[in-house]
């Protein structure tokens, strides 16, 4: 299966200090009109897999669409020549936008992935699940079970249906991430699995204020199944 991806991003005048979802705040303020930019009708939220993504990845503030939302992305990125977060005022000095078809899907051998903003793996019934285990071996098999089950979702999301069975392993981190105003904890690292990811794609929960951000580690052309 090929999908639809818009990469954008924007060279400011200076480093962005904010995190992600204060890039989330802007435009979904910026452009109440545009849903999939803010994922809200009145006070109600839509719960599905963010066709639109903000990460801040070393000061420098990046917008991925999936889909619709890659189409949103290409309509209102041309009119942004300022950011503001919080009290800070940042000018666009360019914005880079790639528009692709890229592969998603189940692949014959696993692939490589480095976690580069952190994965929240853990809701409030697996952490305790998480917590109450003593054993290092059973904490990663959990895991990469719920990365598997982070994956299989966000499938039937974006309407992929996967055949046979996914493989996960990993080299995992644990660190302390502030999420909607409360300290929780999220995981960087590596990981593989036999599903091919577009680079900077989301997975976990928190993805459209950046968390769970990945890409390839293999630099070799792709195929899927």
């Amino acid at each position: 299966m090929r999908i639809k991806e818009a990469v954008v991003v924007f060279k400011t005048d200076k480093r962005v200090e904010e995190d992600s979802s204060k890039l989330r705040g802007y435009f979904g303020k910026k452009f109440p009109d545009e849903i999939l930019l803010h994922h809200h009708v009145g006070k109600e939220t839509i719960y599905a897999y963010p066709r639109v993504q903000y990460k801040v990845i070393e000061g420098t503030p990046i917008i991925v669409g999936i889909e619709e939302g890659a189409e949103v992305l290409q309509k209102i990125c041309s009119e942004i020549d300022e950011i503001v977060m919080g009290k800070r005022k940042y000018r666009v000095k360019s914005v880079h936008i790639n528009i692709s078809e890229v592969e998603f899907g189940k692949c014959k051998q696993s692939r490589g992935y480095k976690i580069l903003l952190p994965w929240l793996a853990l809701n409030q019934e697996n952490y305790r699940r998480y917590k109450e285990m003593e054993d290092p071996k059973e904490k990663k098999k959990m895991l990469n079970g719920v990365l598997v089950a982070n994956v299989l979702s966000m499938c039937k999301s974006l309407g992929y249906t996967v055949k046979g069975r996914l493989f996960a392993s990993s080299r995992l981190n644990k660190t302390t991430v502030k999420f909607k105003g409360v300290y929780v904890i999220g995981f960087t690292g590596e990981f593989r699995i036999n599903f091919i990811l577009p680079d900077y794609i989301g997975i976990g929960k928190g993805v459209s204020h950046g968390f769970g951000t990945v890409k390839s580690l293999c630099k070799k052309r792709r195929e899927s199944l």
